[in-house]
């Protein structure tokens, strides 16, 4: 049988080549690809692959991000396709995980693959999710010590922004825009990454690239395909998006 697997990379070059490389590979059935997490996430749950190629930087959720959001049965084997550093490259020796730092050739790949598929021998499934685990506990940055503020850095100074000042926040690829009243701040930081820094009980994911403030909201107004526009205090509309309805309970909707 071919092993069912996947692409996700946020560089359309680097996805394409990869693509290429595999389909030489008549052992690997290419079930489909990815250009960000949140399509990742979606596209690992459809398909179940066995195998996935991981890129680990990419905007709002970043590949540990996509494993933590997978229950631990949902999660395919994994070759990280990588520019981190020589600590994170032993972590992934450690737990027994392949990789590919960037840029890597064909000779390289190929050793990667014939590594993951090793992995994927009857035996090995629960051994897999172990690595896997362990990897993600290791790599993924540890809880902040809570703070009622963010510094954000920019123009050759820092701005301390209170938390419970803060309206909503959009997504700008790398960056974060912090809405404050009437003004509005860039943060370097992944959606991710803040919505873990944000407490979760003042703060609910409406989107991919939309976090609010559950104390501005004002109404919630039914849209189609089970969408829902979020009206905030000072006017702002935003749209609850159709994947993120699980959230509706926390706004007090069954």
């Amino acid at each position: 049988m071919k092993v069912r697997t996947i692409v996700v990379d946020d560089e359309p070059l680097a996805r394409e080549r990869l693509l290429k490389l595999l389909r030489a590979e008549p052992q690997i059935e290419i079930v489909g690809e990815a250009k960000n997490g949140r399509e990742a996430v979606a596209l690992i749950r459809e398909t179940k692959p066995a195998l996935a190629f991981l890129d680990v930087q990419m905007p709002e959720l970043d590949g540990f991000g996509v494993l933590a959001e997978l229950a631990k049965g949902e999660r395919p084997a994994v070759v990280f396709v990588t520019a981190f550093d020589k600590f994170a490259l032993k972590a992934f020796e450690v737990h027994a995980i392949d990789y590919l730092l960037k840029p890597f050739d064909k000779e390289r790949f190929q050793t990667a693959l014939r590594r993951a598929l090793e992995q994927l021998a009857p035996q090995q499934p629960a051994r897999i999710q172990e690595q896997l685990a362990a990897l993600l506990q290791e790599l993924r940055p540890p809880a902040p010590a809570q703070s009622d503020r963010l510094a954000v850095k920019g123009d050759g100074r820092v701005v301390f922004v209170k938390i419970n000042d803060i309206d909503w926040v959009e997504a700008a690829d790398n960056y974060v825009s912090l809405h404050v009243g009437k003004e509005t701040h860039m943060l370097r930081e992944t959606m991710t990454h803040l919505e873990q820094r944000l407490p979760a009980e003042k703060f609910i994911r409406i989107s991919r690239s939309t976090l609010v403030n559950m104390e501005r909201i004002k109404e919630l107004q039914p849209l189609f395909h089970g969408e829902y526009a979020v009206m905030l205090r000072d006017g702002t509309k935003l749209t609850l998006s159709r994947g993120h309805r699980d959230k509706l309970p926390q706004l007090g909707l069954a």
